[in-house]
């Protein structure tokens, strides 16, 4: 059993005092981590170079993909995809409203207009007859997310995309290291994008990645990503103007050094999960995160509770407010996508997606990372109990 004045990593950490913070993602960065960037930041080279080469061959290895692409953000990852793919203003892409807004966003940025699916209960993550009820002429792709972790039904979602022969393109931006049927997320898509900033298991400040075993599709990446370094001292003529998005070398080194340790990170993650999973069934409001039968492991992005229907969405806002007074960094997981301003201006109301909506009102975002210990875990949980009577919520109708 973890001391609880020991944090995961094995670090000291003194029991929490009145002025303590508790945030909601702090990275699990050790010297392995500092002397790799400490060696590009003494070598000739910061920009994109040789080590963010290694990093993504080192990915592409780890996933069992063919090639990959680093890239500064999954927002970017996604938009050079839907170049990638051809996808132009005037295309539909169907998507979830539920969530990572930041990587959402780039089926905008393309131009396209994106078309909101309703998502399943439990998982959180694209109900597959949702998304074929939503195909029209116009559609160009799906893009699917393995929300908060948890893999989508792959299977189904694939013999979607090929009955229509659309590009299946997997949003993985919260989900690494998670298994589907004994695979690697990542490995289902035509295509997969993943993010690495925070709270990302894996994160080297900002940077993404896009994997693909298609080799058509691959060269098209690069091509708008950015020019090659040897093309820089000469006058090229390219078939588009790139988008100068790659990372440096610095954040490379970051990354490559978190990956070479993720089973690290992950067992390490698992240990809080556990720690959450004790207190939390002593708390009759809320449910334990999920796992559908065919996922094989889930590393979760954030620990999300899924608060009873008695509960509304400003009820749960209170519940983060007063966990907030109390030093602990909660956050509503997620506002749903169609009810903000940028999607009500493309004409969604609410309404529109009913369980996205009644799981997005109820969704609360506690911390989640490796220095968390069992006494601040236990502080979290009984802190939400409390502001729950505060609130009026009674237990939980799921």
């Amino acid at each position: 059993m973890i001391d609880p004045a020991v944090a995961c990593d094995g670090r000291e950490t003194p029991v929490r005092s009145s002025e303590s913070f508790i945030p909601l993602s702090d990275p699990d960065v050790t010297m392995v981590e500092i002397e790799a960037v400490e060696a590009v930041l003494r070598s000739p080279r910061l920009s994109n170079g040789p080590v963010a080469e290694a990093f993504e061959a080192a990915f592409a290895a780890w996933l069992g993909r063919k090639y990959a692409v680093a890239v500064p953000s999954g927002t970017i990852g996604l938009l050079v995809a839907l170049k990638a793919y051809g996808i132009v203003p005037g295309d539909e892409v169907i998507a979830s409203s539920y969530s990572f807004r930041e990587t959402a966003h780039a089926i905008s940025l393309a131009g396209a207009r994106p078309v909101f699916a309703d998502i399943d209960y439990w998982s959180g993550t694209l109900a597959p007859q949702k998304v074929e009820e939503r195909i029209t002429a116009k559609t160009r792709a799906i893009v699917a997310c393995n929300n908060n972790g948890h893999p989508a039904a792959w299977s189904e979602l694939r013999a979607i995309a090929e009955r229509h022969q659309l590009p299946l393109i997997e949003d993985s931006t919260e989900a690494i290291g998670s298994r589907y049927k004994g695979k690697l997320v990542g490995s289902f898509g035509d295509l997969a994008v993943f993010d690495f900033s925070q709270p990302s298991l894996l994160t080297c400040g900002e940077g993404g990645m896009v994997v693909t075993d298609d080799i058509d599709i691959a060269v098209a990446l690069r091509r708008h990503r950015s020019h090659r370094l040897s093309e820089r001292g000469s006058v090229v003529v390219s078939a588009a103007a790139p988008y100068q998005a790659q990372i440096s070398d610095v954040s490379a080194a970051l990354g490559l050094a978190q990956l070479n340790r993720i089973d690290e990170i992950i067992e390490r993650r698992g240990l809080v999960e556990q720690l959450y999973l004790r207190h939390v069934q002593s708390f009759e409001g809320i449910k334990p995160p999920y796992i559908a039968p065919d996922v094989t492991e889930v590393n979760w992005f954030l620990y999300v509770v899924h608060l009873g229907t008695r509960f509304t969405r400003s009820s749960r806002d209170a519940i983060a407010d007063d966990l907030r007074v109390e030093q602990v960094e909660a956050t509503a997981y997620s506002q749903p996508l169609h009810l903000q301003r940028h999607y009500l201006d493309l004409g969604y109301r609410r309404g529109d997606l009913m369980v996205t909506e009644k799981i997005g009102d109820r969704a609360v975002a506690l911390p989640f990372h490796t220095h968390l210990t069992d006494d601040q875990i236990a502080f979290i949980v009984e802190t939400m109990k409390d502001a729950s009577i505060n609130v009026g919520a009674g237990a939980a109708i799921y």
